[in-house]
C-alpha cells in the first residue's frame, strides 16, 4: 500500500510539472527563421480539403522567446487553416520557443472559386508578430474550378441519408445491396460546354436505357473509393483523341500521387451493359481500371477499347467476366494483379496490345495475362485472340491458362511476343498440359518466347512506367501489317505503321540519351 501511495504522488508530480513554464522567456524581436518563406498548393479544387503542408519557425537566438501573436492575415474569413505546434486554429497569442528550437506549422485549405484572384489564385499570410518584429509566410494556391459530382443527400437528426445506386445483387433477406453514389436521369454529356475538369465523389450510375458521353479533353478526377458504374441497358461513350485525350484519374493533384495506384475504385460495366466505347484514353491510378462485368457475352458487345492507356492498378487492369472486348492499340502495365484476367469464360479480341506488368508494390500473385473460364461456381465457354501482342512482366510466367472440363477453351497468339520462362520445366509434358504445347499452330502462330521488348521504363522507381520499345526490341518488325483496319494503320501515338510493322501498341522509337 506504501509504494501505491509514493507511486501516486510522483505520478501527481509529474502531471503537474508537465503542465506548468519552467523557463523565463523575452518577447522575440523579428528574428525568426522560416524553412520556407512561401507555402504553395498547386491545382486545389474548388471547395475540397487540400493536402496538409508544414514548414518549422526557428528561434535563432541565445533566449527562450514569446511570439505574441500569429494569425492569418485574413483572420477568421481565410479559407485556411493553421495548426501551430499541436493547437488548430486560425491565430494565436504566446507562442513560446526555446532557445535555438523550433516549432511546427502545418498548413492546409479549403477554398471557394469565387475568391481567388484573376489568375486563380488565392493568396494570404500567416503573421508573426506585429508592428516593427512583424514577419511573414506568404500563403498561395492555385484553385482549379470543376463541375462536382456528388450523391444527393437528406440531412436526418443524425448524419445524412445518401442517394445510392443499386448493384443488382440481393443479400439473404431479397434486399438489393446497394452503393453511395448519384443516378444520371437522362443520356448526360460531360465537357460539352466548357474545359473545366470534373470531380467526382462516391460512383456515378448510368441507368438502363441512357448513355454517359464524355467529350475530348475531359479530365476526369475521382475522390478515394468513387468512380463510374454502367448499369445493366447502359452505355459509355469516351470520345477522346489523339491530342485531346480523356483522362481518369485521382483527385489528388500534387506530384506525390501522380503514379500512386489504388487512389480510386474502378469503372464498372455492369452485366448487361452493352456497347461502351473507349476512345483515345487514360485510366490511371484505380483499383481496377475497367471491371467488365456481363451475361451476353457472344450477343452484343460489352466494350471497344481504341488507343486506350491502363496504369497503375492496385489491383487489375481490366477484370473480365463473361464480357465481349474488342480491343486495339491497348497499353495495360503496372497492376497489382492481373493486367487482364478473364473469370467465367467471354469473347475477347486484342490486336496490337502491350500487357507488361513490372508491379515492384508488393507480391504480386498473378499473372500479367490470365485466361479462365472458370468461376468460383461454374464455368462458361471462353475465346480469346491475340494478335501482334506483347505480354511481358517482371515474373518468369506471364501468362498463365486454365480451363473447365466441360466448356469450350479456345484461344489464338499470333505474331506475339510472350513471357514464358519455365524455369522448372514444369510444363514440357504436353500430353499432361496441351495447352501449352508451342508447337500446335491452332494455339500458338510465330511466336517469340525469349525477346527483349527493350521498354523505355519499367522501373517505377525511377519515374513513371513508359512501354515504348527501342531501336533494339525484339518485337521491331515481326507483327503482320493489317492495311484494312484504319484504327491500326497508326500506332497508339499517331504514327505510321509499317509493313512489316512492330508487335504490341507502339512503334520502335530511338530513345535520346537523357543524361
Amino acid at each position: 500500500m506504501r509504494y501505491l501511495y509514493i507511486i501516486i504522488i510522483l505520478t501527481l508530480i509529474v502531471l503537474f510539472s508537465s503542465c506548468r513554464k519552467d523557463f523565463n522567456t523575452i518577447r522575440s524581436s523579428g528574428n525568426l527563421k522560416f524553412s520556407k518563406d512561401t507555402v504553395f498548393f498547386n491545382r486545389v479544387f474548388d471547395a475540397t480539403s487540400t493536402s496538409t503542408k508544414r514548414f518549422t519557425v526557428k528561434n535563432t537566438s541565445n533566449d527562450a522567446i514569446t511570439i505574441p501573436t500569429i494569425s492569418l492575415g485574413n483572420g477568421e474569413n481565410s479559407f485556411y487553416r493553421l495548426n501551430v505546434d499541436g493547437i488548430a486554429g486560425k491565430s494565436f497569442e504566446n507562442i513560446d520557443i526555446l532557445a535555438k528550437d523550433s516549432i511546427f506549422v502545418f498548413v492546409e485549405a479549403t477554398i471557394n472559386f469565387d475568391a481567388v484572384d484573376a489568375d486563380f489564385m488565392y493568396r494570404d499570410d500567416i503573421l508573426f508578430d506585429a508592428g516593427s518584429n512583424e514577419q511573414k509566410v506568404e500563403l498561395e494556391a492555385l484553385v482549379l474550378d470543376v463541375h462536382l459530382i456528388r450523391p444527393d443527400r437528406i440531412e436526418l437528426e443524425e448524419g445524412f441519408d445518401y442517394e445510392t445506386i443499386g448493384l443488382g445483387i440481393f443479400d439473404q433477406e431479397g434486399e438489393e445491396i446497394t452503393i453511395r453514389g448519384s443516378n444520371l436521369v437522362n443520356n448526360t454529356i460531360w465537357g460539352d460546354l466548357d474545359d473545366k475538369p470534373y470531380l467526382i465523389y462516391n460512383y456515378v450510375g448510368v441507368p438502363s436505357g441512357k448513355t454517359l458521353t464524355i467529350n475530348a479533353g475531359t479530365q476526369l478526377h475521382f475522390h478515394a473509393n468513387s468512380g463510374i458504374i454502367v448499369q445493366n441497358g447502359g452505355t459509355l461513350i469516351v470520345n477522346g483523341e489523339l491530342d485531346n485525350q480523356v483522362v481518369f484519374q485521382g483527385d489528388r493533384l500534387e506530384e506525390f500521387y501522380e503514379d500512386i495506384p489504388g487512389q480510386w475504385g474502378t469503372i464498372w460495366l455492369f452485366n448487361g451493359s452493352k456497347n461502351s466505347v473507349l476512345n483515345h484514353t487514360t485510366i490511371k491510378n484505380a483499383t481496377i481500371g475497367l471491371f467488365v462485368d456481363s451475361d451476353n457475352a457472344i450477343v452484343e458487345e460489352t466494350l471497344v477499347a481504341n488507343n486506350t492507356q491502363i496504369y497503375n492498378t492496385s489491383s487489375y487492369g481490366i477484370l473480365a467476366r463473361n464480357a465481349k472486348i474488342t480491343a486495339k492499340n491497348l497499353v495495360i502495365g503496372n497492376n497489382g494483379q492481373a493486367s487482364f484476367n478473364t473469370v467465367f469464360g467471354g469473347v475477347y479480341n486484342f490486336t496490337h496490345a502491350t500487357f507488361a506488368n513490372y508491379w515492384r508494390n508488393s507480391n504480386r500473385q498473378e499473372p500479367t495475362v490470365f485466361l479462365t473460364n472458370l468461376s468460383a461456381i461454374s464455368e462458361n465457354n471462353l475465346t480469346a485472340n491475340f494478335t501482334n501482342c506483347i505480354i511481358d512482366g517482371n515474373q518468369n510466367l506471364e501468362f498463365v491458362l486454365k480451363k473447365g472440363e466441360t466448356s469450350t477453351f479456345n484461344f489464338k497468339f499470333k505474331n506475339c511476343m510472350l513471357k514464358f520462362n519455365d524455369v522448372s520445366n514444369n510444363f514440357t509434358d504436353t500430353a499432361l498440359f496441351p495447352l501449352y504445347d508451342f508447337e500446335n499452330t491452332s494455339f500458338y502462330e510465330n511466336i517469340i518466347r525469349e525477346g527483349d521488348a527493350k521498354f523505355k521504363n519499367t522501373n517505377t522507381l525511377e519515374g513513371i512506367t513508359d512501354l515504348r520499345i527501342g531501336e533494339d526490341s525484339a518485337a521491331k518488325g515481326l507483327a503482320t501489317f493489317l492495311t484494312s483496319d484504319v484504327i491500326l494503320q497508326k500506332d497508339i501515338l499517331g504514327f505510321n505503321r509499317t509493313n512489316p510493322s512492330d508487335i504490341g501498341a507502339y512503334n520502335f522509337m530511338i530513345f535520346e540519351d537523357e543524361d
